[in-house]
């Protein structure tokens, strides 16, 4: 999901469905007047605050520079709140697959068919000419499930409150994807799809023979101590502290809005289905780039990006991670994510000295891309 309205013209209808990147809209984002980076983080301040006088019912960041954290929020929201971070969660999935390849239980240029033989089958999907990397760099082609259109509007248009509780198992979300053709032939263009993390948290558990959250947690989540984030599987529920999650679940914005703050997460499985706070998601993206978590040979695979379209030249992609050059020249890497009213933004820049990570409760409204602009380059959100 996502608050990057200017790149639905390139993630479409993943967009539309949630759970994408949001960080394509910083190629055409409109930004307010440049100013120099403030150690008070004024911009960013009111970046938050700007998001809140659009309609977003709260927002939080929090930044840290050499060490310096700073916390800022607007409306109603606390510094500590817990959210789920949708799309985030692909970082994390493809750090477990990096990991796995540098203990030489899997390489990441195995066909899919090898891990999982015959499922991704039917319409021209074939699993066989499709690698692992490919997932994690949305080269595969695999069409995305969350652009179905009746998934979309049982699981994120009106049909969303009947079917908030349901279990969504992976397999099945696969199952919907391969009922469509693909989007391209794999390796021969780039394509946003939550199909292809769905896969890759399936291959971890062909490999481990555990639940792919299990590896999230033993590898990630208790090494680096992160106390607020989970894999929550089909709990229904945010863990305390933590805010409510509110979405119009249709494009149009003066739609009603309806509290989704509980939905079971399934639906988004390895693609997206993570909680956090603001504080574990920079100490993850400062980690891993920083290269605590992977070998030197596969910091340069997670880091080795492909473009996604021409119109977007300062934004590409890695193995689960993106880049991105902003307005002032400064380069970023992250992930953006959304899931129904949640959208989040964790991005650190090479060095690891200055991160930042940003929720706002509402996927209507807002514009988190102003929060990254304000922190990293001092840019003043427009009036």
């Amino acid at each position: 999901m996502s608050s990057a309205r200017t790149a639905r013209t390139v993630v479409a209808a993943a967009l539309a469905a949630g759970l994408t990147v949001t960080a394509l809209a910083a190629a055409t984002h409109a930004a307010g007047p440049a100013a120099p980076a403030k150690k008070d983080h004024a911009a960013t301040q009111a970046a938050l605050r700007t998001a809140v006088d659009l309609g977003v019912p709260g927002s939080v960041a929090e930044a840290r520079v050499d060490g310096r954290a700073w916390t800022g929020t607007a409306g109603e929201r606390g510094g500590d709140d817990r959210f789920r971070v949708g799309s985030i969660t692909k970082t994390f999935t493809a750090t477990v697959l990096l990991q796995l390849q540098a203990e030489g239980r899997i390489d990441l240029d195995d066909p899919v068919e090898k891990w999982l033989p015959g499922l991704v089958r039917g319409n021209g999907h074939d699993g066989r000419k499709i690698t692992v990397r490919q997932l994690l760099n949305h080269t595969s082609g695999v069409y995305s499930y969350t652009e179905d259109p009746g998934f979309q509007q049982k699981v994120f248009g009106p049909g969303f409150l009947e079917h908030r509780y349901d279990t969504w198992k992976p397999r099945d979300l696969v199952a919907v994807a391969t009922s469509h053709a693909p989007a391209f032939a794999p390796g021969t263009s780039w394509g946003y799809s939550n199909t292809n993390f769905v896969l890759a948290g399936l291959v971890i558990e062909e490999v481990t023979g555990r639940p792919y959250g299990k590896a999230v947690e033993n590898r990630i989540i208790k090494p680096l101590k992160l106390r607020a984030t989970s894999v929550p599987g089909t709990r229904v529920n945010v863990p305390k502290p933590s805010s409510r999650a509110y979405s119009t679940l249709t494009a149009d914005a003066s739609a009603p809005v309806h509290d989704v703050t509980e939905l079971n997460p399934s639906l988004a499985h390895a693609a997206g289905e993570m909680i956090s706070d603001s504080a574990d998601l920079q100490t993850f993206y400062r980690a891993l780039i920083k290269g605590r978590l992977l070998p030197k040979a596969e910091m340069r695979e997670l880091t080795t990006t492909v473009p996604v379209s021409p119109q977007y030249p300062d934004f590409r992609y890695g193995l689960g991670i993106s880049w991105q050059k902003l307005g002032c020249g400064t380069e970023i890497w992250g992930h953006g994510g959304g899931i129904h009213g949640s959208t989040s933004e964790a991005y650190t820049t090479r060095d690891g000295r200055h991160t930042l990570a940003a929720n706002i409760n509402a996927d209507w409204t807002g514009d988190t891309q102003a929060v990254i602009d304000a922190e990293f380059c001092g840019t003043l959100p427009k009036p």
